[in-house]
């Protein structure tokens, strides 16, 4: 029994030292995969995706999804207490469990993480989280999002995402095509951003709405992004 216990303990202890050192490295090193795009059907070569620097993101992409997922992206650390805490309620009233991801977790789940809601998934979003928000900044957890974000079937990345939707690249990007860009993202293989639907037009518009309220309270001019 003892040998059993400190081989979970030495296992474990091995586990935390090797996620801290893999999380520490993504703080500078790109990753040229993700959990997500490993779990896509169909080989790797049919997936579309190019990484950018935040040099060549239009500032359009960021705050769009920042307006779009996390509107108090810059100002919690890695967790939203209040859209939890409302979408818990929601659930107790009988609504469904609707989800209150920040784009930390998000970045977490789609770089380490596979699809559902179990407590053992959930339980490792949560301590990835906390160790993104710890070694990283705010703008390296936007570049990566926006790099691995899934944005249409087998396209990852704001790049190639630009590139197959608008045939542009990500450093033009309207504000029109990020919003429409990051409008798909709760259900990127439903929704098209090359031929947006009612709803998906309707999500564009708000998202749109959102920006401009960043940026006429002056948040566009303080993001360090290019």
């Amino acid at each position: 029994m003892d040998r059993i216990l400190k081989a979970l303990l030495w296992s474990g202890a091995v586990c935390v030292l090797v996620s801290n050192a893999l999380v520490l490295a993504l703080r500078w090193l790109d990753p040229p995969l993700t959990a997500f795009m490993l779990q896509q059907a169909g080989p790797l070569s049919s997936i579309d995706r190019e990484w950018v620097k935040p040099t060549r993101i239009s500032p359009h992409a960021a705050w769009a999804v920042i307006s779009a997922e996390d509107q108090k992206f810059f100002d919690h650390r890695g967790f939203d207490v209040e859209s939890i805490a409302k979408a818990i309620e929601a659930y107790r009233a009988g609504d469904d469990l609707r989800g209150a991801s920040t784009i930390t977790q998000q970045v977490a789940k789609n770089l380490f993480l596979w699809p559902g809601r179990s407590f053992v998934r959930k339980g490792l979003e949560v301590y990835l989280t906390l160790l993104i928000e710890l070694y990283w900044s705010k703008p390296r957890i936007l570049e990566v999002y926006l790099n691995v974000a899934e944005f249409g079937d087998h396209v990852f990345g704001v790049e190639a995402a630009a590139r197959r939707f608008f045939g542009t690249t990500a450093e033009n990007l309207t504000r029109a095509e990020a919003a429409l860009l990051t409008g798909v993202l709760p259900s990127p293989k439903r929704l098209n951003a090359s031929h947006p639907s009612d709803y998906l037009v309707r999500r564009q518009s708000w998202i749109m709405t959102q920006m401009r309220r960043f940026e006429t309270q002056g948040h566009y001019a303080a993001l360090e992004w290019r």
